[in-house]
């Protein structure tokens, strides 16, 4: 997304649908449960848990308990009428007494399974209202036969949000020269308030000299008083979101006690005190003693981070993801961290823009125990942390990559016939086949263990300079700094790749994705405006221009269709190389301009013919755009005396019992 402050990224979609067979299909796990619109809804296996301790699988259950608390604050971030439009729509269908077989009843579940997934009633990826395949009168009718006290109150306005395609159409606009905020429909700011008055009122109170600047904005809702002025409602304990804030926190407390170690315990204690006062100083301090608590397996996140779901790149989502460490996977991360000087120093960049010492930065691969927030249903595949510039340069960064999620994806992708669609010829899908899995693994890691760490500003450059396009860009150089290292010989020295051009399989996926592939996921007609896609497509788009003189890299035509085709994969690697050096100089400096200009050129406009294209040949593939998950169901097993002998970890929850169940046991906001 385009980001008025710069907030680096932990949350990284770059999950490929080309087929990956190096990992082994299992056969008595059903790794599709749900299928619906552009969503596909997979499992995801929690392996390892049964060998975890009591205390560890206790610490775990109320560290899900206390993510799954928080569902309600997203939902209303996301859109101020998403909880009265999920109560009507849920209820509707669990008091539906008619025929199922209706088709403006199929309608109904179907728009309901879509506003779960984007936790609210915009796409979670186009930031697009759904538009509803039922009719009013049909809902208006099901409205009328609930229990009066099931009926809305307003049922008027939610109607008109519902079925008029004017009112409020965009969760999060981007399009250069809007006011974005008066054009967004994201609940993030109050009635009449302007995106010149936001950057005002922050300008004003940010400090250009603090060293250590907390995340202005992270955590409240910027509206205006009777008055005029501008100001913050904080979220916390008292605050804004108190009710479901406090459910979080009585988790996190029962959490505490089964805490692996003092300093992990700490961590949980400081996290509370952050959500009592909503003092973001305090959150620094949590983020630090965070980054310290390397010896637990068990490691979480919770609260508000990531800034995608604000047109101006402020405001955090509230997410939560609960994991442990995947011992055996963790040895390539290891090996990437504590090599993290080597790639700082030999990186392309100029000499200024590197760190002289790298500190603190470190790296696991982690298998997910539960998915909540916003990283449910659709959820990051890597994570790096923390987000503020100056705990990074002075304190280091934590990253993960979720395995057991890549690999539901993997077992999920078999047999798509993605490959033989899209793939030029068979030399190029057998290398897909034998190294796409583990260079994708690969990329992830890079992206998120040093890429993301990677650099440093310029003495008094602001953090936030890239204003708009701040997400983008630091998408785009932590994805080009794993690109252009991924063919490094340094990987297969290090043992962490057995074959010098296996890096091939991920250079040819990822323009192959930037330049054709993810236009599946935009509608005719619409410009790319997620942070993600605009980064992929500003990297692949950049290179094919820059690679017309030595023919490096080509889109064709075969048989009257468009293939990637890449004609020289070292001068690629130096093209990379090149790209990189300029990002982090329009990072380093602060050059927004050159940022601007990179993105508008490059990141968002689409070819009609080929996208066109794109979606009639995908419409044969049958191949669902989007993925999303259900959690597994944590339950505590006790003894005749009440006393805790076991949690046990269950599969077999589907979408919409899962979804309706949260909707019940997690309402925290009224």
């Amino acid at each position: 997304m385009k980001s008025l402050i710069m907030k680096t990224s932990i949350a990284c979609m770059l999950v490929t649908t080309a087929c990956r067979h190096n990992s082994s299909k299992e056969d008595n796990f059903d790794w599709t449960v749900d299928r619906f619109a552009d969503v596909e809804i997979l499992r995801y296996k929690v392996l390892g848990f049964e060998e975890l301790t009591l205390n560890q699988k206790q610490l775990i259950y109320w560290l899900t308990q206390a993510a799954l608390s928080g569902r309600d604050i997203l939902w209303d971030q996301n859109g101020l009428y998403n909880l009265d439009i999920r109560d009507l729509i849920e209820n509707v269908y669990s008091n539906y007494k008619g025929d199922k077989s209706n088709p403006e009843f199929q309608a109904l579940e179907t728009y309901m399974k879509q506003i779960w997934m984007g936790n609210g009633i915009y796409h979670h990826y186009s930031m697009d209202k759904f538009q509803p395949k039922f009719s009013e009168t049909f809902l208006v009718e099901e409205i009328n036969q609930l229990p009066d006290e099931l009926k809305p109150k307003n049922s008027e306005v939610l109607l008109n949000v519902i079925f008029n395609p004017e009112t409020l159409p965009k969760k999060v606009n981007q399009e250069s020269g809007a006011d974005l905020i008066k054009t967004s429909a994201t609940n993030l700011y109050g009635p009449g308030v302007t995106q010149k008055e936001v950057e005002d009122y922050f300008a004003k109170i940010k400090n250009p000299n603090d060293t250590t600047p907390i995340s202005y904005g992270l955590n409240s809702r910027v509206v205006k008083l009777e008055n005029g002025e501008i100001a913050e409602e904080t979220y916390k304990i008292g605050g804004l979101y108190s009710n479901a804030i406090e459910q979080i926190v009585a988790n996190l407390n029962n959490a505490k006690e089964f805490a692996e170690n003092e300093s992990q315990k700490e961590v949980i204690e400081k996290l509370i005190e952050y959500y009592q006062t909503g003092d973001l100083k305090k959150f620094d301090e949590y983020s630090i003693l965070w980054l310290d608590e390397t010896d637990g397996q068990v490691d979480f996140i919770n609260g508000f981070i990531e800034s995608y779901g604000d047109p101006l790149g402020m405001t955090g989502s509230w997410e939560s993801i609960v994991n442990f460490k995947n011992n055996e996977a963790s040895h390539r991360t290891e090996i990437l961290s504590s090599n993290a000087q080597w790639f700082e120093d030999n990186s392309p960049t100029d000499p200024r823009f590197k760190k002289p010492v790298v500190k603190g930065v470190t790296a696991k691969v982690i298998n997910a125990a539960i998915l909540a927030g916003d990283s449910y249903p659709a959820t990051p595949i890597g994570i790096n942390l923390p987000n503020a510039d100056w705990i990074r340069a002075n304190h280091g960064s934590k990253s993960v990559t979720i395995e057991n999620i890549t690999s539901a994806y993997d077992e999920a992708s078999h047999g798509n016939g993605f490959n033989d669609e899209f793939v030029i010829d068979q030399e190029t899908k057998e290398l897909l086949d034998k190294y796409l899995f583990i260079t994708d693994n690969l990329h992830t890691d890079l992206h998120e263990c040093l890429g993301h760490g990677s650099g440093q500003l310029l003495p008094g450059v602001d953090p936030d300079a890239m204003k708009a396009h701040g997400s983008t860009l630091e998408e785009t150089r932590a994805d080009i700094f794993a690109l252009y290292y991924l063919a490094d010989p340094k990987l297969v020295e290090l043992g962490l790749l057995d074959n010098k051009d296996a890096y091939k399989a991920e250079y040819y996926k990822y323009l192959l994705n930037g330049l054709m592939t993810q236009l599946m996921r935009i509608e005719p007609g619409k410009d790319i405006e997620e942070a993600h896609m605009r980064n992929r497509k500003l990297i692949s788009e950049w290179v094919l221009e820059k690679g017309k003189p030595g023919n490096v890299v080509e889109l064709i035509k075969k048989d009257g269709k468009t293939y990637l085709k890449i004609n020289d994969y070292e001068a690629l690697r130096d093209l990379f190389g090149q790209l990189l050096t300029e990002i982090q100089r329009i990072k380093s400096e602060g050059d927004y301009e050159a940022c601007n200009e990179l993105v508008e050129k490059y990141a968002v406009k689409v070819d009609p013919e080929l996208h066109k294209e794109i979606l009639e040949r995908y419409e044969g593939l049958n191949i669902a755009p989007y993925k999303g998950f259900v959690n597994p169901v944590y339950s505590l097993v006790t003894d005749k005396d009440g006393k805790v002998i076991d949690v046990t970890v269950d599969y077999n929850e589907d979408y919409v019992n899962q979804n309706l169940r949260y909707s019940k046991q997690y309402r925290t906001l009224k």
